[in-house]
């Protein structure tokens, strides 16, 4: 009886856990949902510096008819933080999700940026790429040091 109880309550509770998560996903045939363009996926930042500024922003676009608002932005990693509007964007207006990413860390570079919004599909992944150079510094000593003399040795012309 048990085990019969446990699972109804199981199955009524799943049911119960979907149906809240379908009531937040945009619908799939809603004309005017809001709908994000972007003018590029992919931020390339080339070979910079050591420590260069590592902020860039992508530029999009509401092209839908209900206002969209971001619920989410994340980086794929702690290197990369991106910024969304807190605001709705309304239709037809432009906004920017500005990204960080910590130059510090040297070498190349592919990070993503996951959004997720009330648009459909209700996520989008977004990409930066690069490289960055070694620090000129890193291989120079702190603090230089002298050259040491060499003293000559006087020759006596003995054996």
């Amino acid at each position: 009886m048990k085990k019969i109880l446990f699972s109804i309550t199981l199955f009524a509770g799943l049911l119960f856990a979907g149906n809240m998560f379908a009531q937040d996903a945009p619908a799939a045939d809603n004309p005017n949902a809001a709908a994000m363009k972007f003018e590029h996926d992919t931020i390339d930042y080339g070979t910079i510096p050591h420590n260069a500024d590592g902020y860039r922003a992508f530029k999009f676009t509401n092209v839908g008819k209900e206002p969209l608002i971001i619920k989410d932005a994340h980086g794929s990693c702690g290197c990369t933080v991106p910024t969304a509007p807190k605001e709705p964007i309304q239709p037809g207006q432009s906004a920017e999700i500005k990204v960080h990413y910590a130059t510090d860390r040297v070498g190349m570079f592919i990070k993503n940026v996951t959004l997720t919004s009330n648009t459909n599909p209700p996520t989008k992944v977004l990409t930066i790429k690069g490289n960055v150079l070694p620090d000129d510094n890193a291989n120079k000593p702190a603090t230089p040091t002298p050259a040491t003399p060499v003293q000559a040795v006087p020759n006596t012309g003995g054996h």
